[in-house]
């Protein structure tokens, strides 16, 4: 996987702005993002507590990583009524799919322009 697999889920622009463009700063940033997903995907249970403040969060994040449609579809099921919940983590969970995706393409780009250093 290398940056041509990247999608356009998320906009790297974003985050190179957001870090400077430090790749150190960026890969940090994005093993978070990473390494948090794991843990709010368990919450995208409409049927469990906290989803909406698991969505939330993952809003956030994904802003400031550049992933915009992900926090799009975050703020959309943040907003649904209760009984909308299931379609609507169903987008955030399709939309966190494809940024992760992404995010491993990007890293990997990055560990390789590191191995050429």
């Amino acid at each position: 996987m290398a940056r041509r697999d990247l999608s356009g889920a998320v906009d790297f622009a974003v985050l190179e702005t957001m870090t400077g463009g430090d790749a150190a700063v960026s890969e940090e940033v994005l093993g978070l993002f990473v390494e948090q997903a794991g843990l709010w995907s368990a919450m995208l249970d409409p049927k469990g507590e906290g989803w909406r403040d698991a969505v939330h969060t993952i809003r956030g994040a994904a802003a400031g990583v550049g992933a915009g449609e992900l926090a799009r579809v975050c703020a959309q099921a943040e907003a649904a009524e209760q009984a909308l919940a299931a379609p609507a983590l169903d987008r955030v969970r399709t939309a966190l799919d494809a940024a992760l995706a992404d995010v491993a393409a990007y890293r990997h780009e990055l560990m390789l322009a590191g191995l050429r250093r």
